[in-house]
């Protein structure tokens, strides 16, 4: 076997293993160092793995509060640039996690599905490790500010439903930092953060890739279980308390990222 292969029969026991892994750096490092998977087998797309305590593994810092709780610092000042840069390498880290959960989690999906999921988390791996980096260089690292634990709590409510995960994970949470992303890049070149502006640019573009992944799997269930995605959508939203997403919305990417015309329209 060449040594770049990992065999396609660990892929979801090993991101099972990795999603436990409670430093959050040594965990961005496991998934890049994931070497390339270029099939998965009919049996490990079946397999019912069933869930150990501890997932996902968590870090003892940052402490978790409620997103009430979040201070809103000037990001004009160092701890407030930090502040922010911690939040999105927050968020990252949730990200990460969130597409192990995926791959681990929810069987019985086509081949490429696990693939593309493969994917996502190691480009999530990459933005925190970026972030945490950029942290590091203002003298700060990941755990000195609270954060909050709203991805992850999406995240547990539709443990139980691939539909309701697509729909409300990738396709409305990760959706929305679509549309944050301009306005967080521009407040950081404002204060002369050049390379803050530059990561976001790299987020952005990876965010868009795989908010349509999302999309393009919420369709694939869809029509795999005759359902209208827009009603559906709109259903699942509520029977899961998914956020209102509010503007102003960045209709670029989400157009990119494989939103319709229709879903667009309803933003208004």
């Amino acid at each position: 076997m060449p040594p770049s292969r990992l065999p396609s029969l660990f892929l979801r026991p090993q991101a099972l293993a990795l999603i436990l892994i409670r430093n959050a750096d040594d965990k961005a490092a496991a998934v890049r160092a994931l070497p390339p998977i270029s099939a998965v087998s009919v049996a490990e797309t079946l397999a019912v793995l069933t869930e150990p305590p501890g997932v996902p593994g968590r870090p003892d810092r940052p402490a978790l509060r409620p997103p009430s709780d979040m201070k809103s610092r000037a990001v004009g000042t160092l701890e407030g640039r930090a502040g922010l840069l911690h939040a999105l390498a927050h968020i990252e880290s949730n990200a990460i996690d969130l597409a192990l959960d995926v791959l681990w989690r929810f069987d019985g999906m086509p081949e490429a599905f696990y693939l593309d999921w493969l994917q996502v988390a190691r480009e999530e791996a990459l933005h925190f490790q970026l972030l945490h980096a950029h942290l590091a260089e203002l003298g700060f690292a990941y755990g000195d500010f609270p954060a909050h634990n709203g991805l992850w709590e999406m995240a547990d409510k539709t443990r139980a439903d691939v539909l309701a995960r697509m729909a409300l994970v990738p396709r409305t949470l990760e959706a929305r930092g679509l549309d944050a992303s301009p306005a967080i890049r521009n407040k950081l070149i404002s204060v002369g953060d050049r390379r803050g502006g530059e990561i976001i640019d790299i987020i952005l573009r990876d965010e868009i890739g795989h908010v349509a992944i999302g999309n393009r799997w919420y369709r694939h269930l869809c029509q795999a279980r005759g359902l209208d995605p827009i009603p559906t959508y709109a259903e699942l939203a509520r029977q899961y308390g998914a956020p209102r997403l509010k503007g102003p919305f960045n209709l670029a990417a989400r157009r990119a990222a494989g939103f319709e015309e229709c879903e667009l329209a309803l933003l208004a």
